[in-house]
């Protein structure tokens, strides 16, 4: 319980500054949820429903399936899929197996992918038709064991479902055909001759992991954040008490927001899920689409990031469309541009505030009040049972308006990072979690970020870190010296620039460096930007300076805006 503070008197009297929270495994919450609500509708996709009941049943015959083959508690399931129904089942169904769910983002390339399963040592995987190419390519690598195959056609109503092979065809130029093997199982073989008779598993849900989630920074590959039930399951219960106005059973969320993001893994399906709201799935982020689905399926809430109500409101049809059924956002990810947050506003009559977060804390930390008092600029105040703190470079709390690190501690914060104790002393000191952002603490008790400590770059939501992709980069032949960073961008906030050196006697242009790049990354972590110089800024032990180059990039562009 964190003590008074001064952000408290802020609090509107439906939130309290101290939850009792449920000390119960994530997984149980479908069950409750499916016996309350059995025939309300739990998800909407492309067209077709299911309720709680479908829901709660087919995790049960994912779970039993698992335990089928071998799944044992704690054994790690990947999850490479996008926003469907079988990401929200084999989720559930992974949990009440006993299993450590494994985020995987299904844009990933082949070498993301394998270094993921192998820091996480996932023995499981559930993946798209079309992604099981790249996962067979790199399982020899590592200790996968079974891999789960669905489609999307497998949860599209008639005739869709007829339909959209040849869909895939035009759109990725590949035909799939999945044969079933001893190490290959088909989700809709499952689904149909399976049985839901799963063996329940003892859970411990303040020390027991949920997830494994994966996040990074500049100085080495991702890491893996352990996430307990507990710390999944007080967020979104501290998400709810912000959404006070918010009716179990009655909302209705738009689920834009990957799942494999750990802001929509909890503000939309683990909400949803525990609360009864009925969620609307998009596969990905189509302004037309997501403004189609509005007017037609009237969501309450839209958790989103700035990119995603920028592409919305600068779309040329906006004004065509009834987008008042929006009654409340929280913004995550990134920095929330005021002029968006009004202008979002004023098109759907409803409330956009920013709020705050981090992988390693489940995410949420802090955010402005959706009905209560705002700072604009500001990213709120903490939620409650959060405490947070300004430190100083010397370590000692800084005094109101005083810039230094943000600290943060709470029953959110994470158990620590996957295999990697030296990360986690760096970051987890006496009970808090010291985040690398830059930030301060106004008299009011209302929080502000100014800067990262970090180097990592965010660029429309996603956590891109510059040494993973300068590393792609500095494998081409042709290359001397390379330094990424983020440059700033109107639309995804940030936007990945490298500054490239090449070898004497080397030539190569943009295009070249775009291609190699896209056959090794996530297309979000390819370089927007190149520009070549003879050499790179270093210290005088050979480091490259790559903050120099960055205050170069913004004295430009404040030079160009400025003429």
């Amino acid at each position: 319980m964190v003590k008074q503070k001064n952000w408290h008197v802020h609090y509107p009297d439906d939130i309290p500054t101290t939850i009792a929270y449920d000390e119960k495994p994530l997984d149980a919450f479908l069950a409750s949820t499916a016996e309350q609500f059995p025939k309300k509708k739990a998800l909407h996709f492309m067209g077709k429903e299911w309720t709680f009941a479908d829901v709660y049943s087919q995790a049960r015959k994912m779970a039993a399936h698992f335990q089928l083959l071998g799944l044992k508690k704690g054994d790690r399931v990947a999850v490479m899929l996008p926003n469907c129904p079988q990401a929200v089942i084999s989720y559930y169904g992974a949990l009440l197996a006993g299993a450590v769910v494994v985020q995987t983002n299904p844009l990933y390339k082949e070498r993301e992918l394998e270094y993921q399963l192998n820091d996480s040592g996932a023995t499981f995987i559930v993946c798209l038709d079309i992604l099981l190419p790249r996962v067979t390519h790199v399982r020899g690598n590592t200790p996968l064991k079974h891999t789960i195959v669905t489609g999307i056609k497998d949860y599209l109503p008639f005739p869709k479902n007829l339909v959209y092979p040849f869909i895939q065809k035009k759109e990725y130029n590949m035909v799939v055909k999945v044969e079933p093997s001893e190490d290959i199982h088909i989700w809709q073989t499952i689904m149909e001759t399976g049985h839901e008779h799963y063996t329940p598993v003892d859970m411990d849900p303040k020390n027991d992991l949920a997830l494994l989630q994966y996040t990074g920074g500049t100085t080495g590959n991702p890491k893996g954040v352990m996430l307990t039930h507990y710390n999944l399951v007080a967020n979104v219960q501290m998400c709810r008490k912000w959404l006070y106005k918010a009716e179990p059973g009655k909302e209705t969320v738009l689920g834009v927001l990957p799942f494999f993001h750990v802001y929509g893994m909890t503000a939309v399906m683990n909400m949803s899920i525990m609360y009864g709201y009925k969620m609307i799935l998009l596969p990905k982020f189509d302004p037309e689409e997501v403004l189609k689905t509005i007017q037609k399926q009237k969501p309450t809430m839209f958790p989103g990031a700035p990119t995603i109500y920028v592409g919305l409101l600068n779309h040329p049809n906006l004004k065509k469309y009834d987008l008042s059924s929006i009654e409340a956002c929280i913004s995550g990810s990134a920095p929330l541009p005021v002029e968006v947050q009004e202008q979002f506003e004023k098109v759907t009559d409803g409330h956009l505030v920013e709020g705050y977060g981090l992988t390693e804390s489940s995410p949420v930390t802090h955010a402005n009040f959706i009905w209560g008092k705002r700072v604009n600029g500001s990213i709120g105040v903490p939620w409650p049972d959060t405490d947070s703190k300004i430190i100083m470079e010397n370590g000692e709390e800084a005094p109101v308006g005083e810039i230094g690190e943000v600290a943060v501690s709470g029953p959110q914060v994470m158990k620590g990072y996957w295999n990697n104790q030296e990360e986690t002393d760096n970051v987890l000191k006496d009970g808090w979690l010291f985040t690398g952002d830059v930030g301060y603490m106004d008299e009011s008790g209302y929080f502000y970020i100014v800067d990262r400590k970090k180097d990592m770059i965010i660029a429309g939501g996603y956590n891109i870190y510059p040494r993973e992709v300068e590393e792609v980069l500095y494998e081409h032949e042709a290359i001397q010296e390379v330094a990424v960073a983020g440059v700033p961008d109107p639309y995804r906030g940030e936007t990945v620039k490298a500054y490239v050196a090449l070898k004497a006697g080397h030539q190569i242009d943009e295009k070249q460096l775009n291609a190699f790049c896209r056959s090794n990354l996530a297309a979000f972590k390819v370089p927007r930007i190149y520009e070549f110089r003879d050499e790179l800024p270093k210290t005088a032990v050979g480091k490259i300076l790559r903050r120099q180059l960055v205050a170069e990039e913004k004295a430009q562009q404040t030079k160009t805006e400025t003429v």
